[in-house]
């Protein structure tokens, strides 16, 4: 019985480090995300900006 319970404990403890490290990565991966969500916001507000200024050069060329 003894060494029944003594697998379930290794594989309790087995789990719980799976868990810890899963939730450790899942951390990492959310952090990683934002980052890259802000990368993506402030390149969407050059890619504006430029569109502005591209819009505005347009409008003061001559017709030809």
């Amino acid at each position: 019985m003894s060494v029944s319970l003594d697998n379930l404990d290794r594989k309790v403890e087995q789990i719980l480090a799976v868990c810890g490290s899963l939730r450790t990565e899942n951390q990492e991966l959310r952090a990683s995300v934002a980052g890259l969500e802000a990368e993506r916001d402030a390149l969407a507000n050059k890619v504006d900006t430029t569109r502005q200024r591209l819009e505005a050069l347009l409008i003061r060329l001559p017709e030809e």
